[in-house]
């Protein structure tokens, strides 16, 4: 059995996952740590449990999941991990949004530690994270999934009775709506959503009840 700390980060109230094993490994996934007080969270829970964080995994690139990239390498020398289809986001591509706050990524940009893509599989302590490829909120949009614990992280893909957007650049309606229906909604509908923004979810109750997916 797993242990996920979820951190709400950054002005958009990003989710930050730490999910640790048993065995004390752990993963950070979408750290969009932008505060001081975002990374003493993170890091403090991090030293408390006495944890060996193996891997930062990002579902996508936009700037409010790796806001803590630079932050990851410092303190735990771990590079992000994402699709190649978002290193153009990654560098900046629509960083227009975040106006000010792209020279901050782009002077403490972290390269990728590796390129991952669609049945790729991450292991820490005793458990696998499988990843989906789910493009469509960005070009390289990844979720992470666990048969075990009957989880997946889901990113900015879907959210409850919600979807990502798809008007941000690189996005594309047609290509969301797939990824929902033929990668997420063939897992069991018993599986637990936990998206980027809001709250977690159920597979099983986003089929019936979301009204976005189409």
């Amino acid at each position: 059995m797993w242990t996920i700390k979820t951190f709400h980060v950054n002005m958009l109230e990003e989710n930050c996952y730490v999910v640790s094993d048993p065995e004390g490994e752990a993963v950070i996934i979408d750290c969009g740590a932008l505060t001081e007080n975002d990374r003493r969270q993170i890091a403090t829970y991090i030293a408390d449990k006495k944890l060996n964080v193996r891997h930062h995994l990002c579902t996508h690139m936009h700037y409010d999941h790796c806001f803590g990239a630079a932050f990851v390498w410092d303190t735990y020398h771990l590079a992000p991990e994402f699709s190649r289809d978002d290193e153009r986001i990654y560098e900046g591509l629509g960083s227009d949004i975040f106006g000010p706050l792209v020279q901050t990524m782009q002077t403490h940009s972290v390269p990728a530690a590796r390129h991952l893509a669609d049945g790729d599989e991450i292991a820490f302590g005793s458990h696998t994270l499988k990843v989906l490829a789910t493009p469509g909120h960005s070009p390289g949009g990844l979720c992470f999934y666990c048969e075990s614990e009957k989880a997946v992280f889901v990113g900015d893909t879907l959210f409850y009775c919600s979807v990502g957007r798809s008007d941000l650049p690189g996005g594309d309606t047609d290509r969301l709506m797939s990824s929902i229906k033929n990668k997420l909604f063939t897992l069991p509908d018993d599986t637990t959503a936990y998206p980027g923004h809001g709250p977690q979810t159920q597979i099983g109750f986003e089929k019936q009840h979301n009204p976005y997916v189409y």
